[in-house]
């Protein structure tokens, strides 16, 4: 397996958002848990732009697709402070 051409925070950068760790990490605990029946694309804090590179990245199985599938995870996930509850 090859490692991926891109980084997490580099995805955040395309899509337009702060792309610190912890913009990263309070972006996560807003957003999530994103429910399941809700495909990423088209969570409703995307504007429109976003959401078709999401598609697009997809549906392309393009370079982004590890680290838009990796973002998909993380906010499917608790947010950290919800999970001891």
């Amino acid at each position: 397996m090859e490692p991926p051409i891109h980084r997490f925070h580099e995805l955040f950068a395309q899509l337009g958002l702060p792309n610190g760790a912890q913009d990263i990490e309070r972006f996560i605990q807003t957003h999530a848990p994103l429910p399941m029946h809700v495909p990423l694309p088209a969570a409703p804090f995307w504007t429109p732009a976003q959401a078709s590179f999401l598609r697009e990245a997809l549906q392309a199985d393009a370079d982004w697709v590890e680290l838009v599938e990796q973002l998909d995870a993380a906010l499917r996930a608790k947010p950290a402070a919800a999970q001891g509850a």
